[in-house]
Protein backbone atom coordinates (compact mmCIF):
# COMPACT_ATOMS: atom_id res chain seq x y z
CA UNK A 1 0.00 0.00 0.00
CA UNK A 2 1.17 3.81 -0.87
CA UNK A 3 2.11 6.31 1.97
CA UNK A 4 0.52 9.16 1.54
CA UNK A 5 2.38 11.78 1.48
CA UNK A 6 0.84 14.29 3.86
CA UNK A 7 3.41 17.18 4.89
CA UNK A 8 1.51 18.98 1.10
CA UNK A 9 2.05 22.57 0.79
CA UNK A 10 -0.71 25.09 -0.62
CA UNK A 11 0.29 28.11 -2.49
CA UNK A 12 -1.72 30.93 -0.86
CA UNK A 13 -2.20 34.09 -3.09
CA UNK A 14 -1.87 36.23 0.52
CA UNK A 15 1.25 34.66 1.99
CA UNK A 16 2.51 32.48 -0.85
CA UNK A 17 3.40 28.80 0.18
CA UNK A 18 1.79 27.53 3.23
CA UNK A 19 2.63 24.47 4.69
CA UNK A 20 0.49 22.04 6.53
CA UNK A 21 3.03 21.09 9.99
CA UNK A 22 2.26 17.03 10.89
CA UNK A 23 -0.29 14.41 9.49
CA UNK A 24 -3.18 15.17 12.22
CA UNK A 25 -3.82 18.80 10.52
CA UNK A 26 -3.36 17.29 7.25
CA UNK A 27 -5.95 14.38 8.40
CA UNK A 28 -8.17 17.33 10.03
CA UNK A 29 -7.98 19.55 6.69
CA UNK A 30 -8.84 16.20 4.63
CA UNK A 31 -12.10 15.62 6.64
CA UNK A 32 -15.08 16.08 5.55
CA UNK A 33 -16.35 18.40 7.67
CA UNK A 34 -13.42 20.83 6.76
CA UNK A 35 -13.48 20.24 3.07
CA UNK A 36 -17.33 21.80 3.03
CA UNK A 37 -15.25 24.95 4.07
CA UNK A 38 -14.62 25.10 0.37
CA UNK A 39 -18.31 25.61 -0.50
CA UNK A 40 -19.16 28.55 2.37
CA UNK A 41 -18.31 31.75 1.18
CA UNK A 42 -16.52 33.77 3.87
CA UNK A 43 -18.03 36.81 2.68
CA UNK A 44 -21.47 35.82 2.29
CA UNK A 45 -23.23 37.63 -0.85
CA UNK A 46 -20.40 40.23 -1.05
CA UNK A 47 -19.44 39.54 -4.37
CA UNK A 48 -22.74 41.25 -5.32
CA UNK A 49 -20.77 44.26 -4.87
CA UNK A 50 -17.54 43.11 -4.99
CA UNK A 51 -16.66 40.38 -8.11
CA UNK A 52 -13.41 39.26 -6.61
CA UNK A 53 -14.98 38.29 -3.78
CA UNK A 54 -15.89 34.70 -4.17
CA UNK A 55 -13.00 33.04 -1.75
CA UNK A 56 -14.05 30.52 1.20
CA UNK A 57 -13.78 29.89 4.25
CA UNK A 58 -11.41 27.04 3.75
CA UNK A 59 -8.74 29.57 2.44
CA UNK A 60 -9.40 31.90 5.44
CA UNK A 61 -8.86 28.65 7.73
CA UNK A 62 -5.52 27.85 6.33
CA UNK A 63 -4.57 31.72 6.49
CA UNK A 64 -4.97 31.87 10.08
CA UNK A 65 -2.92 28.60 10.92
CA UNK A 66 -0.35 30.25 8.97
CA UNK A 67 -0.14 33.09 10.47
CA UNK A 68 -0.23 31.25 13.93
CA UNK A 69 2.95 29.27 12.89
CA UNK A 70 4.69 32.13 12.43
CA UNK A 71 3.48 34.00 15.50
CA UNK A 72 4.38 30.57 17.72
CA UNK A 73 8.04 31.36 15.97
CA UNK A 74 7.79 34.46 16.83
CA UNK A 75 7.50 34.08 20.25
CA UNK A 76 9.48 30.58 20.85
CA UNK A 77 12.43 33.11 19.54
CA UNK A 78 11.42 35.53 22.43
CA UNK A 79 11.85 33.29 24.89
CA UNK A 80 7.97 32.17 25.52
CA UNK A 81 8.18 28.24 26.05
CA UNK A 82 5.36 26.94 23.90
CA UNK A 83 5.50 23.04 24.00
CA UNK A 84 4.53 20.75 20.79
CA UNK A 85 1.28 19.92 22.94
CA UNK A 86 0.62 23.56 22.84
CA UNK A 87 1.59 24.29 19.34
CA UNK A 88 -0.42 21.52 17.98
CA UNK A 89 -3.59 22.64 20.14
CA UNK A 90 -2.89 25.94 18.37
CA UNK A 91 -2.79 24.95 15.24
CA UNK A 92 -6.28 22.56 15.67
CA UNK A 93 -8.13 25.77 17.46
CA UNK A 94 -7.37 28.51 14.95
CA UNK A 95 -8.48 26.15 11.82
CA UNK A 96 -11.19 24.94 12.74
CA UNK A 97 -12.45 28.40 14.18
CA UNK A 98 -14.80 28.96 11.84
CA UNK A 99 -16.17 25.22 10.96
CA UNK A 100 -19.36 25.96 12.16
CA UNK A 101 -20.25 28.53 10.09
CA UNK A 102 -23.29 27.83 7.81
CA UNK A 103 -23.78 28.78 4.20
CA UNK A 104 -23.75 32.24 3.33
CA UNK A 105 -22.11 32.67 6.65
CA UNK A 106 -24.33 34.61 9.18
CA UNK A 107 -27.66 34.25 6.74
CA UNK A 108 -28.90 30.89 8.38
CA UNK A 109 -28.17 31.70 11.95
CA UNK A 110 -30.69 34.51 11.99
CA UNK A 111 -33.27 32.82 9.88
CA UNK A 112 -33.54 28.45 9.91
CA UNK A 113 -30.84 27.63 12.99
CA UNK A 114 -31.73 30.64 14.67
CA UNK A 115 -31.26 29.56 18.12
CA UNK A 116 -27.65 28.47 17.39
CA UNK A 117 -24.47 30.80 17.10
CA UNK A 118 -21.64 29.81 14.58
CA UNK A 119 -19.32 29.11 17.88
CA UNK A 120 -21.72 26.34 19.67
CA UNK A 121 -21.83 24.78 16.02
CA UNK A 122 -17.57 25.05 16.00
CA UNK A 123 -17.26 23.37 19.14
CA UNK A 124 -19.93 20.71 18.60
CA UNK A 125 -17.30 19.63 15.47
CA UNK A 126 -14.93 19.64 17.46
CA UNK A 127 -16.00 17.68 20.08
CA UNK A 128 -17.07 15.40 17.22
CA UNK A 129 -14.13 15.00 15.60
CA UNK A 130 -12.12 14.68 18.90
CA UNK A 131 -14.28 11.18 19.32
CA UNK A 132 -13.30 10.43 15.74
CA UNK A 133 -9.65 11.15 16.51
CA UNK A 134 -8.87 9.13 19.75
CA UNK A 135 -8.95 12.07 21.94
CA UNK A 136 -6.30 14.19 19.92
CA UNK A 137 -8.08 17.53 20.23
CA UNK A 138 -8.60 17.15 23.56
CA UNK A 139 -6.22 20.25 24.37
CA UNK A 140 -7.35 22.33 21.28
CA UNK A 141 -11.11 22.32 22.55
CA UNK A 142 -9.69 23.26 26.23
CA UNK A 143 -7.66 26.54 24.56
CA UNK A 144 -10.77 27.20 22.26
CA UNK A 145 -13.21 27.28 24.96
CA UNK A 146 -10.76 29.11 27.44
CA UNK A 147 -10.12 26.93 29.93
CA UNK A 148 -6.31 26.15 29.23
CA UNK A 149 -4.53 27.79 32.21
CA UNK A 150 -2.08 29.78 29.67
CA UNK A 151 -4.34 32.52 28.96
CA UNK A 152 -2.28 34.37 26.21
CA UNK A 153 -3.48 31.21 23.90
CA UNK A 154 -6.88 32.34 23.87
CA UNK A 155 -6.06 35.80 22.81
CA UNK A 156 -3.67 34.51 19.70
CA UNK A 157 -7.58 32.53 18.67
CA UNK A 158 -9.94 35.45 20.38
CA UNK A 159 -8.90 38.82 21.03
CA UNK A 160 -9.07 42.30 19.86
CA UNK A 161 -6.07 41.42 17.75
CA UNK A 162 -5.90 37.70 17.12
CA UNK A 163 -5.09 35.75 13.80
CA UNK A 164 -8.48 35.08 12.86
CA UNK A 165 -8.87 38.96 12.49
CA UNK A 166 -5.01 39.61 10.88
CA UNK A 167 -6.37 37.01 8.21
CA UNK A 168 -9.80 38.32 7.46
CA UNK A 169 -8.92 41.73 7.18
CA UNK A 170 -5.77 41.42 4.63
CA UNK A 171 -7.61 38.12 2.70
CA UNK A 172 -10.54 40.36 2.44
CA UNK A 173 -8.73 43.40 1.45
CA UNK A 174 -7.05 41.60 -1.74
CA UNK A 175 -10.13 39.59 -3.06
CA UNK A 176 -12.44 42.62 -2.76
CA UNK A 177 -9.68 45.24 -3.74
CA UNK A 178 -11.00 47.56 -0.89
CA UNK A 179 -7.22 48.66 -0.04
CA UNK A 180 -8.29 50.56 2.69
CA UNK A 181 -8.28 46.94 4.36
CA UNK A 182 -4.87 45.70 3.95
CA UNK A 183 -2.89 45.19 7.20
CA UNK A 184 0.74 44.29 7.70
CA UNK A 185 -0.09 41.05 9.77
CA UNK A 186 3.73 40.33 9.45
CA UNK A 187 4.77 43.15 11.41
CA UNK A 188 1.95 42.70 13.97
CA UNK A 189 2.99 39.45 14.85
CA UNK A 190 6.90 40.46 14.77
CA UNK A 191 5.88 42.58 17.58
CA UNK A 192 3.96 40.41 19.87
CA UNK A 193 5.44 38.76 23.12
CA UNK A 194 4.38 37.38 25.99
CA UNK A 195 4.31 38.93 29.75
CA UNK A 196 2.93 37.80 32.88
CA UNK A 197 0.90 35.31 30.68
CA UNK A 198 -0.79 37.52 28.61
CA UNK A 199 -0.27 38.79 24.78
CA UNK A 200 1.19 42.36 24.64
CA UNK A 201 2.64 44.39 21.18
CA UNK A 202 6.37 45.67 21.84
CA UNK A 203 5.61 49.68 21.80
CA UNK A 204 7.60 50.35 18.72
CA UNK A 205 4.36 48.53 17.13
CA UNK A 206 1.93 50.76 18.14
CA UNK A 207 1.65 52.09 14.89
CA UNK A 208 0.90 48.75 13.00
CA UNK A 209 -1.43 48.45 15.95
CA UNK A 210 -3.63 51.73 14.92
CA UNK A 211 -2.77 51.11 11.15
CA UNK A 212 -5.16 47.86 12.07
CA UNK A 213 -7.82 49.09 14.32
CA UNK A 214 -7.93 51.82 11.38
CA UNK A 215 -8.20 48.83 8.75
CA UNK A 216 -10.97 47.13 10.40
CA UNK A 217 -13.60 50.10 10.71
CA UNK A 218 -12.94 50.81 6.96
CA UNK A 219 -13.13 47.52 5.77
CA UNK A 220 -16.52 47.63 8.16
CA UNK A 221 -17.98 50.73 6.19
CA UNK A 222 -16.53 49.93 2.73
CA UNK A 223 -17.30 45.79 2.94
CA UNK A 224 -18.66 43.94 5.22
CA UNK A 225 -21.41 46.82 6.14
CA UNK A 226 -21.69 48.15 2.75
CA UNK A 227 -25.46 49.08 1.66
CA UNK A 228 -25.81 46.37 -0.97
CA UNK A 229 -23.81 43.80 0.67
CA UNK A 230 -26.45 44.45 3.98
CA UNK A 231 -29.74 44.64 1.84
CA UNK A 232 -28.84 41.22 0.39
CA UNK A 233 -27.83 39.76 3.03
CA UNK A 234 -30.90 40.88 4.58
CA UNK A 235 -33.50 39.78 1.87
CA UNK A 236 -31.55 36.07 1.86
CA UNK A 237 -32.84 36.02 5.64
CA UNK A 238 -36.22 36.86 4.53
CA UNK A 239 -36.45 34.44 2.20
CA UNK A 240 -35.14 31.74 4.52
CA UNK A 241 -37.61 32.34 6.96
CA UNK A 242 -40.67 32.85 4.53
CA UNK A 243 -39.40 29.68 3.25
CA UNK A 244 -39.47 28.30 6.84
CA UNK A 245 -42.80 29.66 7.67
CA UNK A 246 -44.61 28.32 4.23
CA UNK A 247 -42.92 24.98 5.03
CA UNK A 248 -44.14 24.91 8.76
CA UNK A 249 -47.55 25.36 7.24
CA UNK A 250 -47.34 22.29 5.45
CA UNK A 251 -45.95 23.06 1.90
CA UNK A 252 -43.48 21.07 0.14
CA UNK A 253 -40.51 23.44 -1.35
CA UNK A 254 -38.22 21.78 -3.81
CA UNK A 255 -34.63 21.98 -1.59
CA UNK A 256 -31.96 19.51 -0.51
CA UNK A 257 -33.10 17.29 2.47
CA UNK A 258 -30.57 18.74 4.72
CA UNK A 259 -32.06 22.28 4.00
CA UNK A 260 -35.53 21.01 4.02
CA UNK A 261 -34.41 19.20 7.60
CA UNK A 262 -33.77 22.35 9.29
CA UNK A 263 -36.72 24.50 7.56
CA UNK A 264 -39.21 21.63 9.15
CA UNK A 265 -37.31 21.50 12.89
CA UNK A 266 -37.36 23.89 15.90
CA UNK A 267 -33.39 23.11 16.19
CA UNK A 268 -31.87 24.31 19.96
CA UNK A 269 -28.36 23.84 21.15
CA UNK A 270 -29.75 20.92 23.68
CA UNK A 271 -31.53 19.13 20.75
CA UNK A 272 -28.59 19.38 18.18
CA UNK A 273 -27.52 15.86 18.37
CA UNK A 274 -24.78 14.06 16.25
CA UNK A 275 -27.50 13.03 13.86
CA UNK A 276 -28.35 16.51 13.44
CA UNK A 277 -24.57 17.92 13.17
CA UNK A 278 -24.41 15.31 10.36
CA UNK A 279 -27.16 16.96 8.45
CA UNK A 280 -26.04 20.22 9.03
CA UNK A 281 -22.47 19.04 7.69
CA UNK A 282 -23.98 18.47 4.68
CA UNK A 283 -25.59 22.40 3.88
CA UNK A 284 -23.50 24.50 2.16
CA UNK A 285 -23.67 27.98 -0.36
CA UNK A 286 -24.64 25.41 -3.14
CA UNK A 287 -28.11 24.14 -0.95
CA UNK A 288 -29.29 27.74 -1.10
CA UNK A 289 -28.65 28.58 -4.46
CA UNK A 290 -30.22 26.05 -6.17
CA UNK A 291 -32.92 26.15 -3.63
CA UNK A 292 -33.60 30.03 -4.50
CA UNK A 293 -33.77 29.03 -8.65
CA UNK A 294 -36.15 26.69 -7.34
CA UNK A 295 -38.24 29.14 -5.62
CA UNK A 296 -38.25 31.61 -8.26
CA UNK A 297 -40.90 29.66 -10.01
CA UNK A 298 -43.25 28.88 -6.37
CA UNK A 299 -46.31 29.44 -6.42
CA UNK A 300 -45.66 32.07 -3.22
CA UNK A 301 -45.64 35.79 -4.39
CA UNK A 302 -43.33 36.55 -1.42
CA UNK A 303 -40.50 33.66 -2.17
CA UNK A 304 -40.72 33.68 -5.45
CA UNK A 305 -40.06 37.89 -5.67
CA UNK A 306 -37.40 37.58 -3.08
CA UNK A 307 -35.52 34.58 -4.64
CA UNK A 308 -35.48 36.48 -7.94
CA UNK A 309 -33.99 39.46 -6.13
CA UNK A 310 -31.21 37.51 -5.21
CA UNK A 311 -30.58 35.37 -8.31
CA UNK A 312 -31.06 38.16 -10.85
CA UNK A 313 -29.02 41.30 -8.06
CA UNK A 314 -32.49 43.29 -8.47
CA UNK A 315 -32.62 43.94 -4.95
CA UNK A 316 -34.54 46.47 -2.57
CA UNK A 317 -33.48 50.25 -1.90
CA UNK A 318 -31.61 50.62 1.36
CA UNK A 319 -31.57 53.77 2.41
CA UNK A 320 -29.08 54.81 5.70
CA UNK A 321 -29.15 57.53 7.74
CA UNK A 322 -27.15 58.72 11.34
CA UNK A 323 -30.92 59.17 12.73
CA UNK A 324 -33.47 56.90 13.80
CA UNK A 325 -35.89 55.97 11.19
CA UNK A 326 -40.18 56.91 12.41
CA UNK A 327 -42.04 53.61 12.32
CA UNK A 328 -44.49 56.16 10.24
CA UNK A 329 -42.16 56.42 7.14
CA UNK A 330 -42.49 52.13 6.89
CA UNK A 331 -45.97 52.25 8.06
CA UNK A 332 -47.16 54.16 4.80
CA UNK A 333 -44.90 52.01 2.47
CA UNK A 334 -46.01 48.83 3.79
CA UNK A 335 -49.83 50.26 3.28
CA UNK A 336 -49.17 51.56 -0.04
CA UNK A 337 -47.18 48.06 -1.12
CA UNK A 338 -50.05 45.93 0.08
CA UNK A 339 -52.38 47.82 -1.79
CA UNK A 340 -50.57 47.83 -5.07
CA UNK A 341 -49.96 44.40 -5.13
CA UNK A 342 -53.65 42.99 -3.31
CA UNK A 343 -51.47 41.35 -0.08
CA UNK A 344 -51.72 42.26 4.02
CA UNK A 345 -49.78 44.58 5.23
CA UNK A 346 -48.19 41.81 7.30
CA UNK A 347 -46.81 40.63 4.32
CA UNK A 348 -45.35 43.51 3.24
CA UNK A 349 -43.15 43.61 6.19
CA UNK A 350 -40.86 40.92 3.99
CA UNK A 351 -40.38 43.75 1.87
CA UNK A 352 -40.47 47.23 3.89
CA UNK A 353 -38.57 46.75 7.11
CA UNK A 354 -35.64 49.11 9.18
CA UNK A 355 -32.83 48.21 11.35
CA UNK A 356 -29.61 49.20 12.75
CA UNK A 357 -26.46 48.25 12.35
CA UNK A 358 -23.11 49.15 14.53
CA UNK A 359 -19.50 49.45 14.06
CA UNK A 360 -17.03 49.80 16.71
CA UNK A 361 -12.88 49.08 15.45
CA UNK A 362 -12.29 48.63 19.13
CA UNK A 363 -14.34 47.98 22.34
CA UNK A 364 -12.88 49.19 25.71
CA UNK A 365 -15.18 46.73 27.03
CA UNK A 366 -13.46 43.90 25.67
CA UNK A 367 -10.57 42.70 26.75
CA UNK A 368 -7.42 45.41 25.94
CA UNK A 369 -5.03 44.95 23.08
CA UNK A 370 -1.48 45.60 25.58
CA UNK A 371 1.03 47.63 24.18
CA UNK A 372 4.49 47.03 26.06
CA UNK A 373 6.37 49.88 27.16
CA UNK A 374 10.37 50.46 26.67
CA UNK A 375 9.47 50.15 30.95
CA UNK A 376 7.93 47.04 30.95
CA UNK A 377 5.19 48.55 31.97
CA UNK A 378 1.28 47.18 30.17
CA UNK A 379 -0.63 50.22 29.07
CA UNK A 380 -4.51 49.90 26.95
CA UNK A 381 -3.24 50.62 23.34
CA UNK A 382 -5.91 53.85 23.86
CA UNK A 383 -4.22 55.04 26.59
CA UNK A 384 -0.38 54.61 24.88
CA UNK A 385 -1.20 56.09 21.86
CA UNK A 386 -0.46 59.69 20.90
CA UNK A 387 -3.10 59.30 18.23
CA UNK A 388 -6.38 60.98 18.78
CA UNK A 389 -8.22 59.16 16.26
CA UNK A 390 -8.00 55.72 18.30
CA UNK A 391 -10.32 57.33 20.71
CA UNK A 392 -12.69 57.64 18.56
CA UNK A 393 -12.27 54.37 16.78
CA UNK A 394 -13.24 53.06 20.03
CA UNK A 395 -16.92 55.13 20.00
CA UNK A 396 -19.84 53.10 18.90
CA UNK A 397 -21.07 53.84 16.07
CA UNK A 398 -24.71 53.73 15.08
CA UNK A 399 -26.69 53.96 11.88
CA UNK A 400 -29.80 52.87 11.15
CA UNK A 401 -31.73 51.93 7.35
CA UNK A 402 -34.94 51.75 5.81
CA UNK A 403 -35.36 49.02 2.92
CA UNK A 404 -38.39 49.22 0.68
CA UNK A 405 -38.99 48.16 -3.13
CA UNK A 406 -37.36 50.24 -5.72
CA UNK A 407 -41.26 51.47 -7.09
CA UNK A 408 -42.07 53.22 -3.75
CA UNK A 409 -39.34 55.92 -4.31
Amino acid sequence: MNHINKLKIFNDPIYGFISIPNELIYDLIQHPYFQRLRRISQMGLSYLVYPGANHTRFHHALGCMHLMQKAIETLRFKGVAISSEEENALYIAILLHDIGHGPFSHAMEKSIVEDVNHESISLLFMNQLNNEFDGKLSLAIQVFKGEYHRKFMLQLISSQLDMDRMDYLKRDSFYTGVAEGNVNSERLIQMMNVESDILVIEEKGIYSVEKFLLSRRLMYWQAYLHKTSLVAELILMKVLKRAKELTLKGAKLPCSEPLLYFMQNKISLENFDAEKLDLFSQLDDFDIISALKAWQKYNDFILSTLSKMIINRDLLKIKMSADKIPMEDSQSMKEEFAEQYHISALDAGYFIFRGKIKNQAYSKEAEPIRILKKDKTIEDVVEASDQLNLKSLSKLVTKYYICFPKQLI
